[in-house]
């Protein structure tokens, strides 16, 4: 078992520092290429911290084994809400002012309901990946256009703090983009093999693996993002980065896994795990929404809540698995 045990914290920690410096040069030489500020920060820097899901799901996929890839996802967007998003809330309050982000909310909680109608019947098809995958590009294309026509929103003001305050030479930026890809994808190998042998050491399911320490392990690049952004007062990045995420771990993260390799539900993800995900996403939205209320705010009530959630339902899984 210390083998499998040292693969995963290895891989972790690679796997976290390998896709800080690829976001990093990912975003810089969008800069380089002219791509506006606001439109690097919700497709490269939101997005971009979903990196480590998408490895490890991918490399899960291609090696057989849907339950890690399938957790990772669902148990990545239960950690962002309720643990990163938590965590963030207590540590100060978040207020939500930019009016791109009211948009996104209710399109997240809607995948989130288109996800629940591709696995009711208990199998992910490719064809299902394709329409995750479809639905993503359209996500992608209707973002864009909203931040073009979007001017002086706030989350665009902290977007061009967060890349001044990381400008690198283009050599530079190419350097981190091709090194963190190439540890990105040896790293989510390691991961995967240790957390499979875990796994199989236990006698648990790669589900509860992927839903515990690979989902926590992989949403680590989100909790230090919103964090530091929380702290610089760019809140409306710290809740950017938690959104952008939760939408490519739904659409692109999973859509991807089983165009690789079609995939079983487990009927513990209908009755447990996407319950608890979507009540989630919807309690963001109504807190982010904010009605009349201008700005919105997340408080650290709301904060304590959530981590309280987050903390019932990880009790939850330990206490099945051993009483399993």
């Amino acid at each position: 078992m210390a083998l499998p045990l040292l693969m995963i914290v290895v891989g972790l920690i690679l796997l976290v520092w390998s896709a800080g410096i690829f976001v990093d040069g990912a975003a810089m030489i969008s800069k380089y290429m002219g791509v506006p500020p606001l439109l690097i920060g919700m497709l490269v820097i939101g997005f971009g911290t979903s990196a480590p899901e998408l490895a490890v799901s991918a490399i899960s996929a291609l090696q057989n084994n849907p339950g890690v890839a399938l957790g990772n996802a669902y148990g990545s967007n239960i950690a962002n809400i309720g643990l990163i998003l938590g965590i963030t809330a207590i540590i100060k309050p978040i207020a939500v002012e930019s009016n791109i982000l009211k948009r996104e909310l209710p399109i997240l909680f809607g995948v989130t309901m288109l996800a629940l109608l591709l696995i009711l019947d208990g199998e992910f098809s490719r064809l299902d990946a394709l329409v995750q995958l479809l639905t993503f590009a359209g996500v992608m294309v209707w973002m864009a256009r909203q931040t073009m026509r979007q001017k002086q929103d706030s989350l665009e003001r902290e977007i061009n703090a967060e890349l001044e305050e990381k400008a690198v030479s283009r050599d530079q930026a190419l350097i981190w983009l091709l090194a963190g890809l190439l540890l990105l994808i040896g790293s989510s190998r390691a991961l995967v093999w240790g957390a499979v042998a875990l796994a199989q050491n236990l006698g648990v399911s790669d589900l509860i693996i992927g839903l515990t320490v690979i989902a926590v392990g992989t949403s680590l690049p989100e909790l230090a993002s919103a964090i530091a952004a929380a702290r610089k007062g760019q809140d409306d990045l710290a809740l950017g980065n938690i959104l952008g995420s939760n939408l490519f771990n739904t659409l692109m993260v999973v859509g991807l896994a089983g165009a690789i390799q079609p995939m079983s539900i487990p009927r513990e993800i209908l009755h447990r795990d996407w319950p608890l995900m979507a009540a989630l996403t919807a309690s963001m939205f109504l807190l982010g929404a904010g009605g009349n209320q201008q700005p919105s705010s997340i408080r650290r009530t709301h904060g304590l809540t959530l981590l309280a959630i987050y903390f019932a339902y990880t009790a939850y899984l330990i206490h099945s698995v051993t009483v399993a």
